[in-house]
């Protein structure tokens, strides 16, 4: 009975149950497709993450003996769509029997639904293996309750999977060490050279410009940094542990010139299409903490352990629980465009220069860059959350739509009107200047409001908050600034509107 197994490019789970079988009337199936590369403009080194780590993964498998069909980019036979390469290999193959893994996001989700109703085959879906959760249980967790606050998610992950745990209560006494995790990073704390992986990728480059696929950012084709197979991830995760870990949670919202990683464990990628668990990764920071206990704070372990457990399982959670209508929300009805600089990085506000070259030349950003640089700034410009969700899904190779959409519709942009954050992340240039050296070489004046070199956030901030007035002033977390923006003189306050409008609309000229 010939079986025909699909494998999506983000799930290269290696230690996945099907890889333990061996059954030679079974072929399993990889695609790279322009379905996939063009319903964004992705960055180009999202493209070759992808595409390398696939045709490792697919290698891997042939290599014990798994019979594999691959499709490259250019091969004459891909027909470019999932379902017409599923079509045609059933009926190449006789196939009598399809199976695929749980699809994560959820536009192919529904493709793979639909297509099951259309085959006369038997068909059967299955667990990825990967995740914490199942797609239910966030829902069912909150079920009967008003809001979707994490932190009690994260303590009952935290409880249910014994992390970080002395019997019934939190190792070390608090559940949440994220006051600690807000320090300014300075020079003079030692950043040990990140690892590379020195891979040549300029061939597949080639396949990709032949495809002619549309692409943003930048590429050493040389030099590929990510991890892209199991045995990569796996040296990353020590590296992080042995030499990051120990002041990951103080300067995890840190922000500088000088530094593109700083103590983050550039493993994202890698999670996000499965080449790790996220329980392999949380036992092998446990295992660095119990061993280095006396030099490691659990503060350091805590907030990073908090980003897996805690806020990963909940986006993704959320993201079933509120998917499809989630993808429409625009509470505050905001309707601009976004600046052209977000593709280019051409802006003399040294924050944004900084994180979209930054995100351009890396396709990476770390969570507080990506929250509170270009989320806060597109915010305040008051950009519609579907321009928003285009640039951080196609920007950012961990950018997948399941964790992309909460983070960024939710979390940054608070167009579901708090469903994910009981507040809109925005501030003036003083949040900023408190997290970063960004404002010290900036071209603008982190302490004006009006003036020509009057930092663009600071007119922005006061004048969305007077704008979203009747959406965001009942909010509790917004009565402090609601009661700063009052006092305000109405001519001042003029003022201020009239150089936010200026910059809306002629953004591209700061």
């Amino acid at each position: 009975m010939k079986k025909l197994r699909l494998i999506l490019g983000d799930q290269l789970n290696t230690n996945h149950s099907w890889f333990q079988e061996k059954d030679t009337d079974t072929i399993y199936c990889l695609f790279e497709m322009r379905q996939e590369t063009d319903y964004v403009q992705h960055h180009i080194q999202k493209v070759v993450g992808f595409f390398s780590a696939m045709r490792s993964f697919s290698s891997e498998l042939s290599a014990k003996n798994h019979k594999v069909i691959y499709y490259k980019i250019n091969d004459q036979r891909n027909k470019q769509d999932l379902v017409k390469n599923l079509l045609q290999i059933i009926q190449e193959e006789e196939i009598v029997q399809f199976e695929y893994l749980s699809p994560d996001e959820y536009r192919l989700d529904k493709q793979l639904t639909e297509f099951c109703k259309t085959i006369s085959i038997k068909n059967t879906v299955f667990d990825t293996e990967h995740f914490y959760t199942d797609r239910s249980e966030l829902k069912n967790f909150y079920e009967g309750k008003k809001l979707y606050v994490m932190e009690n998610f994260y303590r009952y992950m935290r409880k249910k999977h014994h992390v970080l745990m002395e019997g019934s209560k939190p190792e070390g006494g608090e559940w949440n060490y994220d006051k600690s995790n807000r320090k300014k990073w300075k020079k003079e704390t030692l950043i040990p050279p990140y690892k590379i992986f020195l891979k040549d990728v300029s061939e597949l480059v080639n396949e990709i410009k032949i495809a002619e696929i549309q692409t943003i950012g930048n590429i050493n084709t040389k030099n590929f940094e990510y991890p892209t197979t199991r045995n990569e991830v796996l040296d990353q995760l020590d590296y992080f542990c042995s030499h990051l870990l120990i002041y990951f949670g103080d300067y995890q919202d840190a922000m500088h010139t000088y530094e593109v990683n700083l103590y983050h464990s550039r493993i994202s990628f890698a999670m996000n299409i499965k080449l790790i668990s996220p329980k392999e990764v949380i036992e092998k920071v446990l295992e660095t903490y119990r061993h280095f206990k006396n030099e490691i704070h659990i503060s350091q372990v805590e907030g990073f352990i908090r980003q897996i457990i805690g806020w990963r399982e909940y986006m993704r959670g959320m993201y079933w629980a509120l998917m499809p209508s989630y993808k429409e929300l625009n509470v505050l009805n905001n309707q601009n465009k976004l600046p052209n600089f977000f593709w280019t990085g051409k802006t003399k506000m040294n924050c944004l220069k900084n994180t979209i070259n930054n995100s351009l030349d890396n396709a990476y950003a770390h969570h507080i860059q990506r929250l509170m640089i270009t989320g806060n700034f597109a915010l305040l410009m008051q950009i519609h959350p579907d321009e928003v969700d285009a640039w951080y899904l196609g920007i950012y190779n961990d950018a997948i739509e399941w964790v992309q959409l909460t983070n960024t519709r939710g979390m940054s942009q608070f167009a579901d009107g708090g469903k994910i954050a009981t507040k809109p992340y925005v501030s003036s240039a003083n949040y900023i200047d408190k997290m970063s050296n960004y404002c010290g070489s900036c071209y603008y004046n982190k302490k004006e409001k009006i003036t020509s070199k009057a930092c663009p956030f600071n007119s922005l901030y006061w004048n969305f908050l007077d704008d979203k007035r009747d959406q965001l002033s009942k909010n509790r977390r917004m009565g402090m600034m609601y009661s700063l923006l009052n006092k305000i003189p109405g001519p001042d306050l003029a003022n201020i509107k009239e150089k936010a409008q200026h910059i809306i609309e002629n953004a591209d000229e700061y």
